[in-house]
């Protein structure tokens, strides 16, 4: 590997560290502010969020703000410095590859109605309705962007494909699959090395077998599928698309639904964990690829070949 790569390589890992130790220390103030606002009753909806729920924000936060000096440390100018190319089929692909996640996905959710592992609510939760779309809206642009446009763009300068692809879901799954045992950090409790003792507390999930098959290993799938569609298409566009399109239907489904037994390994706390939805987002994959080479063969002129 060229000298040039390992340092691009570094910079990479430089830049995760700064994000972890800067997320850990935002969490706290983020969190304190939060409760300022439901105490004012500005923002009252928040009495619901935990620590938790802020440190995975200050993360994002974090994510978001070291960007930019990690950009001009690797001195990618453009999108082409990241291997993506414009693409005139955006809003095409945005819809297929929301079809493509969200159907298969509300199929395996009916499946689990019929047996009895869910059960229908009496009422359809409405009002939680707009979170799950402001969700399923930037939520996906937000990641995509992160995770299959700038940090796999610098992975792919460095290594292969196939690896660039393997250790982008792997960065996906973790920060997605890590997270505290519940009240680690009760909210009367928080100070200021309240982020680091979350990040101390969250690879406890590894030393379970059954989450880590339940949950680990779907979230590693998801991430392929998202990171393939990004190396078939050379855009984010696909990628937005199935990453929305899970995110709608489970929001949607729970909001519609209870679960009425556990089934872990196969099915878990909602229908993005376990070896079910697993085999439901492989079907995805394969769709997925189908997808884009009807789309290539109808337009080849216009479509980006992969290498």
């Amino acid at each position: 590997m060229p000298v040039a790569s390992l340092k691009d390589a570094a910079k990479l890992l430089l830049y995760l560290a700064g994000v972890i130790v800067l997320g850990a220390l935002a969490a706290p103030p983020l969190f304190w502010f939060g409760q300022y606002l439901v105490a004012q009753r500005i923002l009252p909806s928040l009495a619901g969020f935990d620590f938790e729920t802020y440190f995975h924000r200050a993360l994002l936060v974090a994510a978001l703000v070291l960007l930019w000096p990690l950009l001009r440390a690797v001195r990618v100018r453009g999108w082409r410095d990241l291997g993506l190319e414009k693409n005139a089929h955006a809003g095409t692909d945005v819809a297929a590859g929301f079809v493509l996640a969200a159907v298969p996905l509300l199929c395996c959710g009916a499946v689990l109605i019929a047996m009895h592992v869910y059960s229908l609510r009496h009422a359809f939760l409405w009002h939680k309705m707009p979170a799950v779309l402001v969700a399923a809206s930037v939520v996906p642009i937000l990641e995509e962007l992160l995770f299959r446009g700038f940090i796999m763009g610098v992975l792919l300068r460095s290594f292969s494909r196939l690896r660039a692809l393997l250790i982008t879901s792997a960065l996906f799954s973790i920060v997605h699959f890590l997270k505290a045992p519940d009240l680690t950090t009760p909210n009367d409790a928080v100070g200021w090395s309240s982020g680091f003792v979350s990040i101390a507390h969250s690879f406890w999930q590894f030393g379970d077998p059954v989450l880590l098959a339940a949950g680990f290993l779907t979230l590693f799938a998801i991430g392929c599928i998202l990171a393939d569609a990004r190396l078939q298409t050379r855009s984010l566009w696909l990628a937005i698309g199935l990453h929305a399109g899970w995110i709608f239907a489970n929001g949607t489904f729970s909001r519609a639904t209870r679960r009425s037994t556990v089934a872990l390994p196969w099915v878990g706390k909602d229908l993005l964990v376990g070896i079910v939805p697993l085999m439901i987002a492989l079907a995805s994959w394969a769709l997925m690829r189908g997808w884009v080479k009807y789309a290539r063969a109808r337009a080849p002129q216009s479509l980006p070949r992969t290498r």
